[in-house]
């Protein structure tokens, strides 16, 4: 199990996060942190936004659109608006979702508010994603492996450096059934001056220095390998808020350096 001591000492990933999202789990060091990289990095809180929009976005698709009742959700961070279940289960009341996650933080939380409706299902499984075979054991007890799962992993592989990054995302998806798909978002060093990237790669040091967990930026190159081989939805790897942008945000849509994309094995 999870060791449940929370150090407050220590700015997390998870609670930087959350504080970019305007959410209010998190503590005095985690702002300190979020707010250093918010000024060297601007963007940072519109790409915490941006995730969670191609969550929602990607996820409505493949319920709506594809018939995906069961969703795998690695690397779950703290629970905030919109969350994997309530946007599946409010279009399909009987999906299934299992949240993988091993911060003690994330833990206490996603025990008392990960919940599902009356006909569906909500697990939480306490693991480290690399120990792949206890998280799809602990998952088979809600998804059934041998029809289609959506696969989600947001911002998660983005604290691995990229090969290892790309073992652990195949290590997942062959063991997903055909006709599954797998949602990905990630750092992209990419639409930034060179001001700005300057700029962003001091807020990259100060992350590695103050927080537990380092996380590597990616070339748009890298990204579009952890699609290589799977049917990317349209339309294709792209920045986050370009990933099927609704009419009303038609004409203000902007680049930012986190790319998305959906894939499906086929």
């Amino acid at each position: 199990m999870t060791d449940t001591h929370i150090d407050t000492t220590v700015a997390h990933t998870a609670r930087v996060w959350n504080y970019w999202l305007g959410g209010k789990d998190n503590y005095p060091v985690d702002r300190e942190v979020g707010d250093r990289v918010k000024e060297l990095f601007p963007l940072v809180a519109e790409v915490a936004q941006g995730d969670r929009l191609f969550l929602r976005r990607a996820v409505s698709h493949l319920v709506r659109e594809e018939d995906v009742t069961q969703f795998l959700d690695i690397g779950t961070g703290l629970p905030t608006a919109n969350n994997t279940h309530e946007v599946a289960q409010a279009l399909d009341p009987e999906t299934r979702v299992v949240y993988v996650d091993n911060d003690p933080l994330v833990l206490t939380h996603a025990r008392a508010l990960l919940v599902g409706t009356d006909t569906g299902k909500t697990q939480f499984v306490d693991a480290d994603l690399r120990d792949v075979e206890k998280v799809i054991e602990a998952a088979r007890e809600t998804l059934d492996f041998d029809k289609p799962i959506g696969l989600t992993l947001m911002g998660t592989m983005g604290h691995f450096e990229f090969e290892e990054a790309l073992r652990w995302v195949r290590a997942y998806t062959d063991r997903l059934a055909p006709g599954s798909f797998f949602a990905l978002c990630d750092g992209v060093m990419a639409h930034m001056e060179v001001e700005d990237a300057e700029r962003a790669a001091e807020g990259m040091r100060i992350w590695e220095e103050q927080v537990a967990q380092t996380y590597y930026m990616r070339s748009v190159e890298e990204f579009a390998q952890f699609f290589d081989g799977y049917e990317l939805v349209e339309p294709g790897a792209v920045s986050v808020f370009r990933w099927r942008p609704e009419p009303a945000d038609v004409g203000t849509v902007r680049d930012v350096p986190q790319y998305a994309g959906l894939a499906k094995k086929v």
